[in-house]
């Protein structure tokens, strides 16, 4: 079982002169709960080497079991610090794709051509994909096979419209993930703020936000079994 996970290489939020990056909970509890059952995990970005960390990610308040054990993991350390350059991996490669969250994926994965034509390759191999958080929306140009939105007439969850208002970057951000997945056709719906809320529509998963990064992963690993 070989899966790939997807990270951003932005780090810029905006116009604000603040940095962004991937959230760590969202990496660090997929990481565990696909290693700890027994997978090979390869880390991808956008420009290879090591993404950028949201700092805001790794504030105290901000910290799991997983995240901490991840800060103290050399080989998870090692792995982060020398991701692929993502267009040098082939969906064919891997039995599955997760795609953690953070602001930057907004910016750079959603309008990259390689992420985009990696997970359509994912879909019409019909492989598990899975995207927590803000992830859901690198989905926004991404099609099915039947060339409509990926999203479309299907279950989707992912960071609300309100969550995005509580951390004060409704105005920041290049768009947000609710308005997309449903303006794609999507079936989208949400569970409380910042509980766990994951949905599973054929091999596609979401989860709605960073306590949501577990059960998605769990979630992509039911489809691998």
């Amino acid at each position: 079982m070989k899966i790939l996970l997807v990270l951003t290489s932005h780090d810029q939020l905006g116009d604000t002169g603040k940095k962004t990056g991937f959230w760590l909970e969202e990496l660090a509890a997929p990481y565990y709960a696909l290693k700890d059952a027994g997978a090979e995990i390869v880390l991808a970005s956008p420009k290879g080497g090591q993404p950028p960390l949201d700092p805001k990610s790794d504030d105290p308040d901000a910290q799991t079991d997983d995240t901490r054990r991840f800060k103290a993991d050399a080989e998870a350390q090692a792995a982060l610090a020398s991701t692929l350059v993502l267009s040098s991996v082939k969906a064919e490669d891997f039995d599955a794709v997760f795609y953690p969250g953070g602001h930057g994926p907004l910016w750079d994965l959603a309008n990259d051509a390689d992420s985009i034509a990696l997970i359509e390759a994912f879909a019409k191999a019909d492989k598990p994909t899975g995207f927590v958080c803000h992830a859901p929306g690198v989905l926004k140009s991404v099609n099915g096979p039947d060339g409509k939105p990926l999203v479309n007439g299907r279950k989707v969850t992912g960071f609300t419209n309100s969550e995005e208002e509580a951390v004060g970057l409704t105005d920041v951000v290049p768009f947000l993930v609710e308005n997309v997945l449903t303006a794609n056709g999507g079936d989208y719906s949400k569970g409380a703020d910042w509980g766990s809320y994951v949905l599973t529509d054929g091999k596609l998963v979401t989860g709605q936000n960073p306590g949501s990064s577990h059960a998605a992963a769990e979630a992509l690993l039911k489809l691998l079994r």
